[in-house]
């Protein structure tokens, strides 16, 4: 799916700004809200999550429908030109109306989605409600759970024949369920023949680089033409037909902290689109992960798209700074934990030449760990045909969505199946994630590697990730929650399951590692929750991690504290972070600004 941009056939309309909103109360859409203009409505910005922007527990914990609604109307001089509705994220669930007529529902709170407006608007002004549901369960993803975090208890305390439990989300995730209309919302024209999609896949032989492109048009046959322009502008490779290849001399290569973006220019007909593309190649070669054909380190962070009052909400001033902070302590890479992370900043990463493991939003699909925060489950099998999970279909669908979202992106160099999953094959992980892994590589263009994130409470011999992963990608707390606060001894085990990594013969990385410490908490002999604790936590990991070849990569969790559900297990959000909530660092932050300015981002242990 392209990326809604303005060219010279093609204008784009942006909705941001202040909607009207109002929380539902059980009765919304069977009462018609959507028909008409919303009474008592309150005022809501779009994008962002709604939960902190007004105060009260029935919209931070609300559950259920809310109705977002705004006129729109579309100049006469564009009404001959396809009209496009595009939403970049709606959380969790979407119905969109206009003048009162569903004309689209959605899936799946963190990928675009559109529909053609031409045979349903009308002159003048048309009502727009978007209807969205917060609500998590078994089929979907991210997954809620029927307990959650101190869930039984609370059934314990509120149930029973006298007391009507309230309803409430039970994320098996361990992030604030936010919702809303949280990207931006566009109104795009294209002429009624266009360019559907682009495909470009690279190739290259010591300085000369080959791109094969596809372009996917729809309406009439039209002549295609397909331009590679230099970072200046200039036109470095030309080619006709909507299939064909672009051979680029003495091309300036992609790297991470050294980005360089041609642009690719489609035109088909009278139709013009323009890609921003970055030329590089990825693989692994044994135990070695090479972009460019050099063994790359990563260094850097799993992160939460999350700044308060917006939530999860688009913010492009925070993106732009994490970038800043990413590189004032030499790293060069993040995993969108747990879902995908906006185009926007997808679309900067490529521009600033950070790395990025691009992960969907299979998170809590592990009913007997939940990703780390269901702790009070009912004890069913995961894969249960009956009882478990009902998320494999949906699954499929985000994989296939989020590669055509960011399947032309330089800095995406491995796609990540699911967050620590019921990975153990003994409980039917096989069956369930091999299908998953063998779609994501047919449709990717480029074939990248794959991986899962794996969770510590599986063995690593039952794990299918050393059968189904190129890269095996782990998520481990010894010294916090193993261990802790006997760090050098936890270590001892972490350096026991690295053996058994190192025989499987793949690059092994660290996608979690990391422990709870609370800005400003000192103590002169470290202990849990201290800023020295932390530091001494990574610095003991950290040499366990540098006596194995293996290892290619460190991502701490967390580059920032976040906001989880209320629990007796987090106060006021996760606190793992290297820098607060609003970006201050910890002790731990500049203790890694001086260790990765020091590791080469290539060539690291060679």
């Amino acid at each position: 799916m392209l990326y809604p941009s303005a060219t010279p056939s093609r204008f784009v309309e942006n909705l941001s700004g202040i909607w009207n909103f109002k929380l539902d109360d059980g009765t919304g859409l069977d009462a018609g809200w959507q028909n008409r203009p919303l009474e008592d409505a309150t005022t809501m910005p779009v994008p962002a999550s709604y939960n902190d922007l007004k105060e009260g527990v029935d919209f931070r914990d609300h559950y259920g429908w809310v109705f977002y609604q705004r006129s729109i109307a579309v100049p006469a001089f564009v009404r001959d030109q396809r009209l496009m509705l595009r939403f970049s994220a709606v959380t969790h669930h979407a119905k969109v109306y206009l003048n009162g007529e569903l004309i689209c529902e959605h899936k799946g709170g963190f990928l675009p989605f559109e529909v053609q407006l031409n045979d349903v608007l009308r002159d003048g002004d048309n009502l727009l409600t978007v209807a969205v549901s917060n609500v998590i369960d078994y089929t979907t993803l991210p997954v809620g759970s029927k307990g959650g975090m101190m869930g039984d208890l609370m059934d314990s305390v509120m149930g029973g024949d006298n007391v009507e439990p309230k309803k409430r989300n039970d994320p098996n995730f361990d992030f604030f369920n936010y919702a809303g209309i949280t990207r931006p919302v566009y109104i795009y024209t294209t002429p009624q023949t266009h360019i559907e999609d682009i495909t470009v896949v690279p190739a290259v032989n010591g300085s000369t680089a080959t791109l094969t492109y596809e372009v996917e048009a729809a309406g009439e046959d039209a002549a295609c033409t397909v331009e590679l322009l230099d970072a200046a502008g200039n036109k470095v490779a030309e080619s006709t037909g909507a299939t064909g290849t672009l051979v680029v001399e003495d091309a300036h290569l992609w790297n991470p902290g050294a980005p360089y973006l041609y642009t690719v220019k489609a035109t088909y007909g009278e139709d013009v689109y323009e890609l921003p593309y970055g030329i590089r190649t990825v693989r692994v070669e044994g135990a070695k992960f090479l972009i460019n054909e050099k063994p790359f380190y990563f260094k850097g962070y799993g992160k939460h798209e999350d700044t308060f009052p917006a939530g999860r909400g688009e913010n492009l001033p925070m993106n732009a700074k994490d970038i800043s902070l990413m590189k004032w302590q030499g790293a060069n890479s993040f995993r969108t934990s747990h879902y995908p992370y906006s185009e926007e900043m997808m679309r900067l990463c490529d521009a600033e030449g950070i790395v990025v493991v691009d992960e969907t939003t299979a998170v809590g699909v592990n009913l007997g760990f939940g990703g780390g925060a269901n702790f009070g489950g009912e004890n069913i099998e995961t894969f249960d045909p009956q009882n478990g999970v009902q998320t494999q279909e949906h699954h499929k669908d985000v994989i296939r969505d989020l590669i055509a979202r960011d399947k032309n992106h330089a800095c995406v160099v491995m796609w990540s199946i699911a967050n620590e999953p019921d990975s153990d094959r003994n409980n039917g992980a096989y069956d369930y994630f091999k299908p998953l892994f063998d779609l994501a590589h047919e449709l990717d263009p480029q074939n990248r590697p794959c991986t899962l994130i794996s969770v510590q409470t599986v063995r690593p011999e039952n794990d299918v990730t050393t059968e189904l992963s190129d890269v095996i990608c782990l998520n481990r707390y010894y010294g916090w929650y193993l261990g802790g606060p006997d760090i050098e001894n936890a270590c001892q085990l972490l350096r026991r399951e690295l053996q058994f990594w190192t025989s499987v013969g793949k690059p092994v990385m660290f996608t979690e590692f990391g422990a709870d410490t609370v800005a400003g908490m000192h103590n002169t002999t470290p202990v849990m929750y201290t800023e020295e604790y932390q530091v001494d936590y990574y610095k003991e990991n950290l040499k366990a991690f540098d006596e194995f070849p293996c290892v290619v990569g460190e991502q701490v969790w967390n580059f920032a504290d976040f906001a989880t559900s209320q629990s007796l297990l987090r106060v006021e959000g996760n606190k793992k972070g290297l820098f607060t909530r609003d970006r201050k660092p910890k002790l731990a932050a500049h203790w890694f600004c001086q260790r990765w300015h020091e590791i080469p981002d290539f060539g690291y242990k060679a």
